[in-house]
C-alpha cells in the first residue's frame, strides 16, 4: 500500500482529494502548512483537522511561518519596490508546496504527496487540467523535474467544480459549500495597496508622465501601480491613458495609449524546464488566466530565454511569469517557464 501525505487546507479541493486517495487504497495522512500566524490560518488548520478526523487519518501541522515570510512575503514587497509585479503563488508552489512539503513528508515516512491542484501528472510529466477554467498548471512550472513522480493530483480528471464539491460533501457538508479562494493568502481582501502601505520604507512619490517627459501628475510610489492600469491615476488628458512602464531609475510612472501596451517579444530569466528537449514552437501565456498563444523560443543562455509571440500581447509585465506548453496526444504538456525581465 503506497503512503501519501495530502496537503490539507481545510477547503473543498483538498478534502475531495483526500477522500479519493483513501478510496483508491492509498495509506494517507493529512498535513497543513502553517504559513501565516493569523486567525485565518488557525481556522484552516482546525477545518483540516476536522476533515482528517472524519476520514480517520492522522493530521500533522508543519510550521513554516518564518520561511514563508522570508521567501514569499519579503520577495513580494521587494519586487514591487523594484517597479515589477510579483507572482507570489509561483514562488509558494515552487519552494513550499512541492519542495519543503515533500521533504517534510519524507521525514514522516510518506514518499508521495498530493494536493488539490487542477493539473494532470502522467509518466513524469505535467499536463493542463481537463477543467480549463480551474487549471493551475501555470503556477507549477517551477517544480523540480525529479520530484514529479512523487506528486499526485487526484482532481486531474474532473471537468467541473460541482463534481468536486459532490465528493467533498461526503466528508463535510459545511466544507463542501466553501467558496473558492482566489486571493493572495497573506493579503486581506486581496488589497495589496493597503498591505504595502503598512510596510515601512515605501518608495518616494514621483512624476506621472508621457514617454516624451510631459508631466501629467504625481504618483504615490511605484509599488502602487501595475502595467495596464487605467483607473486611479488621477490625471487628465485628451484620451484614455494606461500605465506602460514603471521607471525605477527616474522614479516615474510612464503612461501611454493602448497601443503602447502591445508587444510581441520578451526576455525571461530564472528559467525552469520540465522536459529534456525543449521545442522551438510552443504555446505560451503571460498570466494565469490568459490564453495560450503561439510563440517561438530562443535560448539565450542556460537561464535566459527569448519568447517571440506570433501576435502582439497586451500588458506584458516584468516580474510576472511566462509559461510554455506543447500540444500532444496525451494533452497540453507543461514545458516550463520563467520570470519576465525585459520587454522588446
Amino acid at each position: 500500500m503506497q503512503k501519501c501525505l495530502v496537503a490539507m487546507s481545510g477547503g473543498v479541493d483538498s478534502t475531495a482529494s483526500a477522500l479519493l486517495l483513501k478510496e483508491k487504497g492509498y495509506e494517507i495522512a493529512g498535513a497543513t502548512m502553517r504559513l501565516l500566524d493569523d486567525e485565518s490560518s488557525e481556522k484552516a488548520i482546525k477545518d483540516a483537522k476536522e476533515v482528517c478526523k472524519t476520514l480517520k487519518i492522522k493530521h500533522y501541522v508543519i510550521d513554516l511561518v518564518k520561511e514563508f515570510k522570508e521567501e514569499v512575503i519579503d520577495y513580494f514587497i521587494k519586487t514591487y519596490k523594484e517597479g515589477k509585479t510579483p507572482n507570489p503563488c509561483v514562488v509558494c508552489n515552487k519552494k513550499f508546496k512541492f519542495d519543503l512539503f515533500l521533504k517534510e513528508a519524507k521525514k514522516l515516512g510518506y514518499p508521495l504527496i498530493a494536493t488539490g491542484h487542477y493539473a494532470k501528472v502522467e509518466n513524469g510529466k505535467i499536463y493542463r487540467s481537463k477543467n480549463l477554467k480551474k487549471d493551475q498548471s501555470y503556477f507549477l512550472y517551477g517544480i523540480k523535474k525529479e520530484t514529479i513522480n512523487n506528486i499526485l493530483f487526484p482532481l486531474e480528471d474532473f471537468k467541473t467544480k460541482d463534481e468536486v464539491r459532490t465528493i467533498a460533501y461526503q466528508v463535510s457538508h459545511r466544507i463542501s459549500k466553501k467558496k473558492d479562494s482566489e486571493d493572495i493568502c497573506f493579503i486581506p481582501n486581496n488589497d495589496y495597496k493597503i498591505f504595502l502601505k503598512k510596510e515601512e520604507n515605501s518608495s518616494a512619490t514621483g512624476d506621472i508622465c508621457l514617454k516624451d517627459g510631459t508631466i501629467l501628475g504625481k504618483h504615490y510610489g511605484l509599488e502602487y501601480y501595475t502595467i495596464g492600469q487605467r483607473k486611479g491615476l488621477n490625471i487628465s488628458y485628451k484620451e484614455p491613458l494606461y500605465v506602460i512602464e514603471l521607471d525605477r531609475v527616474n522614479n516615474s510612472v510612464i503612461v501611454g495609449n493602448n497601443e503602447d501596451l502591445m508587444h510581441d517579444t520578451l526576455i525571461a530569466s530564472d528559467i525552469s524546464l520540465l522536459v529534456e528537449k525543449v521545442p522551438i514552437e510552443v504555446k505560451a501565456k503571460i498570466r494565469s488566466q490568459g490564453n495560450l498563444e503561439l510563440a517561438i523560443l530562443t535560448m539565450i543562455s542556460k537561464d535566459k530565454i527569448k519568447v517571440t509571440f506570433k501576435h502582439k500581447q497586451r500588458a506584458i509585465t516584468k516580474g510576472q511569469s511566462v509559461v510554455f506548453y506543447e500540444e500532444q496526444e496525451e494533452g497540453t504538456l507543461l514545458i516550463g517557464g520563467g520570470i519576465i525581465t525585459d520587454i522588446i
